[in-house]
């Protein structure tokens, strides 16, 4: 019979066999959860004048000194010889535009997602709800989503040749972790049950896995290529209102910086960094709108993130610029995590960003 401390000699093989059997118990309910939700309040449909996408951004960049190689690109094919050396281009960015019949929106929306996710982000919810590109596009917005350079459609480059580095990759556990959805460190379990959630959450915890599935990995040396790639979308397709999210937070302040006479609006969904303050002045002409979720006070991390971004929303008014704070918890509106976008509330949210934008005269 198997002492009381067989546990602790279970031989790596068979530690691996459990928690990939648990994991998969945790994806298979997640799944059938998903599966098994309530069909969405059926919508009139979208009617669309145009819809289509563009790459844009990216520069040429040489390699050279590479040994050649023979590849076999599928089983049981012809080896090719590939030259790893020669020019490429990387840094470019895949933009999805599309253009209501009607259109309300004085100017486009562009919608720029956070770090280790995509454009996907705005798409339909874990849950299988409409996002924010649709409500925005009920709205009569004409909207450009976009994945960010080294994300999705945009495509990687080598690396460290071109991107400096490695990847930075997500654990199952620990979005569910960070981004205010479970009560901390330690708060993810396999076993559906034993997960502890935020007292009155949004997310739709149910569908916890299939927004893992949209995690990509991420860089933190490309910023150089994301800025140049956005600054370039602001010249093809602006005047417009930018919408960003926690890392796109920085790049949606720099470019307002930098672009202040084509970005109409900014809004700020929990942005993880803001603007250049030796450059604050940049945006006294300039709307801003920032929306924080709940939990807040509690969490390790966001009173930091929170209060620096305070400093620089005074550096901001102090320049004559007008920027409003919308803590939704102070509105009623509570239990939002990290990604409001997703939650089961998510609607009731772009109605408040919605409000703002039409008192700051930017629809018809």
């Amino acid at each position: 019979m198997p002492s009381a401390s067989g546990e602790a000699r279970m031989t790596p093989i068979l530690k691996t066999a459990v928690a990939t059997a648990a994991l998969s118990l945790a994806l298979a309910c997640t799944g059938s959860a998903f599966a098994q939700q309530a069909t969405p309040p059926a919508q009139p449909p979208i009617t669309l004048k145009a819809m289509g996408s563009f790459h844009i951004g990216g520069k040429t960049v040489d390699i050279s000194g590479k040994p050649v190689k023979e590849v076999v690109f599928s089983p049981g094919g012809v080896p090719a010889k590939i030259d790893p050396n020669g020019t490429y281009i990387a840094g470019q960015m895949y933009v999805q535009y599309f253009i209501p019949q009607d259109q309300k929106g004085t100017v486009p929306l562009l919608l720029w997602h956070g770090g280790g996710l995509t454009g996907v982000t705005y798409e339909t919810t874990p849950d299988g709800r409409e996002g924010w590109l649709n409500y925005f596009l009920r709205k009569g917005w004409a909207v450009y989503n976009s994945d960010a350079v080294e994300r999705g459609r945009s495509g990687w480059a080598q690396s460290p040749d071109i991107f400096p580095g490695e990847p930075v990759f997500l654990t199952v556990n620990g979005p569910f972790e960070r981004f205010r959805i479970g009560d901390g460190a330690g708060s993810w379990s396999d076993d559906p049950a034993k997960r502890k959630v935020l007292p009155g959450n949004q997310f739709p915890v149910d569908s916890y896995i299939q927004f893992v599935k949209q995690n990509v990995p991420r860089w933190t040396t490309t910023d150089d290529f994301i800025l140049d790639a956005y600054s370039q979308e602001i010249e093809k397709v602006c005047p417009c209102v930018i919408l960003v999210h926690s890392q796109s937070g920085k790049f949606g302040f720099e470019m307002a910086q930098k672009h202040p006479d084509k970005v109409k609006a900014l809004i700020a969904v929990e942005p993880a960094v803001t603007g250049d303050p030796k450059l604050a002045s940049k945006l006294a002409g300039v709307p801003i709108l920032m929306v924080y979720g709940d939990y807040i006070a509690t969490d390790s991390r966001w009173p930091t993130i929170r209060a620096r971004a305070m400093d620089f929303v005074k550096l901001v008014r102090d320049a004559g610029g007008s920027v409003d704070v919308i803590n939704l918890p102070e509105k009623g509106i509570k239990g939002n995590s990290h990604l409001i976008m997703m939650d089961r509330n998510s609607d009731e949210v772009a109605g408040v960003i919605q409000n703002w934008l039409v008192e700051k005269k930017l629809t018809r």
